[in-house]
C-alpha cells in the first residue's frame, strides 16, 4: 500500500514557496533575532533549501568529507548484525531524509513495514521519495516536510508500532549537547516500549581531518554555506550580496565542535523585512556547529534521554560510530 506524500505544517516553508510574504512570522522573527544578536547567527536548518540539499549531496561525495563513506562502510561491514539487533517490520522514520539513499540502502536488511521520510526541504524530499517508491512498491511510504529540530508532531498516518528513528550522518552534532539531550528525549516520547533509535555519531579525531572535511579544496562546502544567504534573502526579503561574503570552517578544540561561519569581505549594510544591520569587514555570521563526541560521552546522552544502548559499531580507525539504542521501558 502506498501512502500519499503529506506536507506537515511547521514554521518553516520550503524555499520554492518562499518569498518574504509567504514566510511565517515565526520564521522572520527567528532569522531576524539571530542576525541582530551580538554574535550574528542563523540556524543550520536554513542551509537546506532545494539547492542547499543538492550541494550537501555533492559534499558527501568529496574525498575530504569522511562521515558519509565511513558510515556507509560500517553499515556494509556490520549490516547483518545491525539488522539482527533491530529486527524486521519496523516503522522506519528517517529524520533529515534528503535523497532517502541511506535509508534505501538498508531496506533489504531491515525490511521495514513503513518508511516515513522527514525533511525540512519538502520539494527535494518529494522528488526523492517518488523515485524510491517506484523501486520499492511493496513498502508503505509517506513524506513529511517538517522542521523536527524544535518539535516532532507525527500525523496519524505514521504507525505507532515499533517506531525506529533513523538519524544518520552525524546530524545530531548540529545540536549543542544539552540541546541534543532534549532532542533525544523528544524522540523517546514518540516511541512506545518497543521503539528504538539508529543513529550516526561523529567521533573526535585529528584537527586537520576535521578542518579539511568542512573546508574542502573545491569549495563545495563554501558554496553550501553561502547559499544560505540566498535562501534567507527569499525567506525574509533580505538583500545579502553573496559575493560580499566568504566561508570559514574549522575545528574548535575547546568546544569539541566544528564551526562554520560566513565572514563579510567588506563593510556593508544588510536590510530585510522589519530590520537591518551594519556588518563590519571581517564580522561573521555563525551558521552551523557540528559537535564531536567520544563513544562514552554520547552513550551518556542516550541514557539521560531514556534510551539504553544495545550495540555500538565503529570503523577500524574509530572515526565514526553507528549506535542502536532501545527505549527504556517505564
Amino acid at each position: 500500500m502506498t501512502m500519499p506524500l503529506a506536507q506537515q505544517q511547521s514554521d518553516f516553508r520550503p524555499a520554492s514557496h518562499a518569498a518574504a510574504a509567504s514566510a511565517t512570522p515565526a520564521t522572520i522573527a527567528e532569522i531576524s533575532s539571530g542576525l541582530l544578536a551580538r554574535q550574528a547567527w542563523t540556524s543550520p536548518k536554513y542551509l537546506y533549501d532545494a539547492l542547499g540539499s543538492k550541494l550537501f549531496e555533492a559534499i558527501c561525495a568529496l574525498p575530504e568529507y569522511y562521515p558519509t563513506r565511513t558510515e556507509a562502510a560500517i553499515f556494509a561491514r556490520h549490516g547483518a548484525e545491525i539488522a539482527h539487533a533491530v529486527g524486521p517490520g519496523s516503522t522506519l522514520i528517517d529524520l533529515g531524509a534528503g535523497n532517502c539513499a541511506k535509508a534505501a540502502s538498508l531496506f533489504p536488511l531491515l525490511h521495514p513495514a513503513q518508511y516515513v521520510a522527514v525533511d525540512i526541504s519538502y520539494d527535494f524530499l518529494s522528488e526523492s521519495l517518488s523515485r524510491l517508491q517506484q523501486r520499492f512498491p511493496h513498502i508503505e511510504m509517506t513524506g513529511l516536510g517538517l522542521d523536527f529540530s524544535s518539535r516532532l508532531d507525527l500525523p496519524d498516518s505514521v504507525r505507532e508500532a515499533r517506531r525506529l528513528f533513523f538519524y544518520p550522518g552525524s546530524s545530531i552534532g548540529n545540536f549543542a549537547p544539552e540541546q541534543a539531550t532534549a532532542f533525544l528525549r523528544r524522540l523517546r516520547a514518540n516511541a512506545d516500549g518497543d521503539g528504538g533509535l539508529l543513529i550516526g555519531v561523529d567521533l573526535i579525531k585529528d584537527d586537520a581531518i576535521l578542518d579539511a572535511a568542512y573546508d574542502d579544496a573545491l569549495g563545495v562546502t563554501a558554496a553550501f554555506n553561502l547559499n544560505m544567504l540566498r535562501h534567507v534573502n527569499g525567506l525574509i526579503g533580505a538583500d545579502f550580496d553573496v559575493r560580499a561574503w566568504q566561508h570559514h570552517g574549522f575545528f574548535n578544540a575547546d568546544e569539541r565542535r566544528v564551526e562554520m561561519h560566513l565572514e563579510a569581505r567588506s563593510e556593508q549594510v544588510v536590510h530585510w523585512k522589519g530590520g537591518q544591520r551594519r556588518f563590519a569587514k571581517g564580522e561573521r555570521i555563525h551558521t552551523e556547529d557540528s559537535y564531536k563526541y567520544t563513544r562514552a560521552t554520547f552513550v551518556g546522552l542516550l541514557e539521560q534521554a531514556g534510551f539504553s544502548t544495545v550495540q555500538v559499531w565503529t570503523d577500524p580507525q574509530q572515526w565514526f560510530a553507528v549506535i542502536y539504542a532501545r527505549v527504556i521501558r517505564d
